[in-house]
């Protein structure tokens, strides 16, 4: 690594971007099989998913080995983009770097956030995984599309996907090669069997999958197969030296002597990376709870509820009738809580699920559905316009949402709303963030790279609630 003179650091980060023309096009599986199969093979690997993804990132984790992290130029600032991925490339790991949706769609007509634009900032180069079912000569159309769309983008590749045998192949690498100049690095047949199933909200999590390990083994098995394994890492070998800026924080803050709970199992399963590391940063010891399996809320000075699948899980989550009422108990004695999305939910009064009703945890005045239709899919932004435990009145907030579940009943009289929505939907279309006693309750997730008082403030709550009750270890 070298410095320049403005203090902005300079290092080798191999790195490689794998991109699609939509969702669904094959991206996650060549992915997770170029992670999975250099990582087999004895090469250190970092994961990366644009995007605010959790599920794709939660399968790029288990390939690689270690803990995938997002990249969205909507959440995050541009240095810490940069930085994410020096920090991963930079231990002298080679970066793969799923992107989502088309190469250049984002929330615009320019293609604002897209994959090409997080290309274009980290100065990676791009290969592209082509769906060519039945499609010959136009799949080199495509690409040449790709090519001069934007000719800052270095599509060093391109992987052919569900190909019908080996004369489509011959005419599509002919075609390719001869049109646009750049090589093909692969060419995946059409698969029988998927190994990576999908339901709503995206791939079945890892956590619920019946054959993890199986799956995985099978995504680099088809890799190592049917990819030109050497020649993706040469691309990614030749990336240039990539512009890291020095990190804004300075030393990580001294114990605070609080414990964070925080639901981890297969209802609970979407955190960032980032999110608990900055609640570690912040001073606080993180303790892993189960709604599923425990028996009961253990003492800690704040609870943190992150997203996940409570309507798959429903019937467990509303059996566990001691665990439920434990955390009504500590709600009501004061616990401050930070819930988004499915720890919303469970907080709740009950979920309703095909037409049956479990209760839940009912520490806020609120019922909630879950239905076949997404009731708020896509990037969310919020403004904070009213006291609560954790964000000051008038701060701004980015995240997304992607929930299927939907508030059925009116909110309690002692219930409030902290967020004002300007862009996405929340409770309501209008308002997200609700509040009662020292719970936030949110469907607007955020990430900790982009909301810096989150985790500080959180446990600020926790260290407060400590020192008025003495609870904790």
């Amino acid at each position: 690594m070298r410095l320049h003179r403005d203090g902005v650091g300079t290092m080798a980060a191999p790195r490689v971007v794998i991109a699609g023309l939509s969702g669904g096009g094959g991206k996650t599986l060549v992915s997770v099989g170029v992670l999975a199969a250099w990582r087999r093979s004895g090469h250190a690997v970092a994961a990366f998913k644009k995007g605010p993804d959790y599920i794709d990132a939660a399968w790029l984790s288990r390939a690689a080995g270690a803990p995938c992290r997002n990249l969205d130029l909507f959440l995050m600032p541009p240095d810490a983009i940069r930085r994410s991925v020096a920090a991963g490339a930079g231990r002298g790991a080679v970066a793969v770097i799923e992107g989502n949706r088309g190469l250049f769609d984002g929330v615009d007509a320019r293609g604002t956030f897209s994959t090409a634009e997080l290309a274009k900032l980290i100065d990676a180069p791009v290969v592209l995984v082509v769906d060519c079912t039945k499609a010959t000569r136009t799949v080199a159309a495509v690409v040449l599309g790709c090519q001069r769309l934007d000719p800052d983008i270095t599509l060093a590749g391109v992987i052919l996907n569900r190909l019908a045998g080996g004369r489509h192949e011959a005419v599509l690498r002919e075609a390719v090669r001869e049109i646009c100049g750049v090589p093909v690095l692969g060419a995946l047949p059409r698969l029988d069997h998927h190994p990576f199933p999908e339901r709503h909200l995206g791939l079945v999590p890892p956590e619920e999958h019946t054959g993890l390990d199986a799956a995985v083994a099978e995504a680099a098995r088809i890799a190592e197969e049917h990819l030109d394994l050497a020649g993706l890492w040469e691309v990614a070998r030749r990336a240039p030296a990539l512009d890291a800026p020095p990190a804004p924080h300075g030393a990580p803050a001294p114990a605070a002597g609080v414990t964070v709970g925080v639901f981890r199992d297969a209802a609970f399963q979407f955190y960032y990376p980032e999110n608990l590391e900055a609640l570690i940063r912040a001073g606080a010891t993180l303790v892993e709870i189960s709604p599923l399996a425990d028996a009961a809320l253990p003492a800690v000075d704040a609870l943190y509820i992150g997203g996940g699948f409570p309507e798959t899980l429903a019937r467990t989550l509303a059996d566990n009738a001691q665990f439920r009422a434990s955390v009504r108990g500590a709600v009501d004695a004061g616990l401050p809580v930070y819930a988004e999305c499915g720890g919303a939910v469970f907080l709740g009064t009950a979920l309703t699920v095909d037409g049956r009703v479990y209760p839940m945890a009912a520490a806020l005045p609120a019922a909630f559905e879950f239905g076949p239709k997404p009731q708020g899919h896509g990037y969310a932004e919020v403004e904070t316009v009213a006291p609560n435990p954790f964000f000051a009145v008038g701060e701004s907030l980015r995240g997304h949402e992607f929930h299927y579940t939907r508030l059925t009943s009116r909110v309690g009289a002692d219930a409030r709303f902290a967020f004002r929505v300007r862009r996405g939907y929340g409770f309501d279309g209008e308002r997200d963030g609700l509040c009662h006693q020292n719970v936030l309750a949110s469907y607007t997730h955020v990430h900790a790279l982009g909301a810096a008082s989150w985790a500080p403030s959180l446990v600020a709550a926790a260290v407060r609630h400590r020192a008025a009750t003495g609870a904790g270890r």
